[in-house]
């Protein structure tokens, strides 16, 4: 049987015409409008062997947009339009005689190899924990520099850096940066043209053009697709508004047009009929995208000073067995004895079998941090309140005895899967303990989830 990489190759090596390589899925937040588990039906709806998805400066989706693409055997290629920060390259001056301000667009930055993935994760990270909160999340021409090794770049169009100095008619400052990008992605940069039919794209294309002739750099087409079919442009401009707080009414805002939805192959190809190579280049980058994400087993932090996972089960038995006569001592018994302590090592066994201990050690050692530092910490919410070490380490305040809770909902060694303890903390001073745990295992060791919100319809 073929696997989804075997399938997504001889796909890719059949005859085909276009690669979509500018796709944003739902994860361009408040603003795409491609579902990720539609992604695999579009592709193969249009006999495209890969795909590209660019969400607007964010890899929040590549883990699952590759997963979703590969089972359908579909070729993801992962990467992200990127917001960078440019110059005037000459470093001249506006008609008025005053500097240039500093400018900011977008590339669209595509994942070759490993180290291509790993440098788009730090550009796309660098952006959002650099920026000052006034602009949108960007990196520097330096920066990216930096972190060009592995990455594919397309200059971004008529809005990218490159195409907002032609709009401003600075013909050589555009030439000078295009030369700046071309120095960063050696034989890596192509010059993207699009035709959605906006004035900007229409004013730019022959200069474009030109500058790519001249500098022998390739060109490539991309249509910047937003939304899956035509007929959802009026509800994606509605999206729009809402990210905007603007009315569909309103003349001063943002708007795309129609064409921003996913195009076929032969719609690509009638459209740049003209500039047949900017068609078979989207090719060309699809063969030369050859890395996707992929999941791997979590590395598990250790706590303190243990250094085996024995010494942690240890040290994890050692609080428990402790915590529990506390709470015995101070709360009273709803139950014998003896059951307290043969539910305590049951659970013992299997946190000890599943390799959590440290985890478990881990929750409690800033909670107990919280706690004695006077910050409200809640009593448990979920399935850990059934857990008896959870109990007895004061992570949790209700007695699963008492109320008859099943650890089994929470760890279960027949359903392996990560133990997920549901804190609340105090709104208004969790920082507190967020900073405690980055300072006691690193900063580099610590991150925040995001977790995505949805929009769609009310239940009824």
């Amino acid at each position: 049987m073929d696997t989804g990489e075997e399938v997504a190759e001889a796909r890719l090596y059949s005859p085909s015409s276009f690669i979509h390589l500018r796709v944003h899925s739902a994860y361009s937040l408040l603003e795409g409008a491609v579902r990720v588990k539609d992604l695999p039906r579009l592709c193969l709806a249009q006999d495209m062997p890969a795909v590209a998805v660019t969400d607007t400066g964010n890899l929040f989706g590549a883990l699952e947009i590759a997963e979703t693409l590969v089972k359908e055997g579909v070729q993801p290629i992962t990467g992200c339009a990127l917001a960078v920060r440019f110059d005037d390259a000459e470093g001249g001056q506006a008609a008025n005689g005053a500097a240039h301000a500093a400018e900011i667009a977008r590339v669209v930055l595509l994942v070759q190899d490993a180290a291509g993935y790993a440098n788009l994760m730090k550009l796309s990270s660098r952006a959002f924990l650099e920026s000052d909160g006034h602009d949108i999340a960007h990196v520097t021409l330096d920066l990216l520099q930096r972190h060009s090794g592995g990455l594919i770049c397309l200059t971004g169009g008529a809005e990218g850096p490159v195409g907002r100095l032609l709009q401003a008619g600075r013909h050589d400052a555009a030439e000078n940066l295009l030369r700046k990008f071309r120095a960063m992605f050696p034989d890596r940069l192509y010059v993207e043209l699009q035709r959605h039919g906006l004035e900007a794209e229409i004013a730019t294309e022959d200069h474009f053009v030109s500058l790519a002739y001249r500098n022998d750099l390739p060109l490539i087409a991309t249509n910047d697709v937003y939304f899956p079919e035509r007929e959802m442009y009026d509800a994606h401009d509605a999206l729009i508004c809402i990210a905007e707080g603007a009315y569909i009414s309103q003349d001063d805002r943002r708007r795309l047009t129609a064409e921003h939805y996913f195009k076929s192959a032969d719609e690509m190809s009638a459209l740049f009929a003209d500039l047949p190579e900017a068609i078979e280049n989207t090719l060309e980058v699809a063969q030369r995208c050859a890395f996707r994400p992929q999941t791997r087993p979590p590395i598990l932090p250790s706590y303190g000073n243990a250094q085996t996972a024995e010494q942690e089960a240890e040290e994890l038995r050692r609080q428990a067995r402790e915590g529990l006569r506390n709470r015995l001592r101070d709360e009273g018994m709803y139950a014998a004895e003896e059951d307290y302590y043969a539910r305590l090592d049951y659970e013992l066994g299997v946190i000890s079998e599943m390799g959590f201990s440290g985890y478990f050690l881990i929750v409690a050692d800033f909670i107990k941090w919280a706690k004695q530092r006077d910050i409200p910490v809640g009593p448990g919410r979920g399935s850990g309140a059934g857990s008896c070490v959870a109990w007895s380490l004061t992570i949790t305040d209700l007695d699963p005895l008492r109320f008859g809770l099943l650890f089994e909902r929470f760890l279960n060694p027949e359903r392996v899967s990560m133990p997920d303890f549901d804190v609340d903390f105090c709104q208004d001073r969790r920082d507190e303990v967020i900073r405690y745990v980055q300072e006691k295992y690193g900063f580099d060791h610590v991150a925040q989830i995001i977790a995505v919100g949805k929009l769609q319809a009310r239940a009824a």
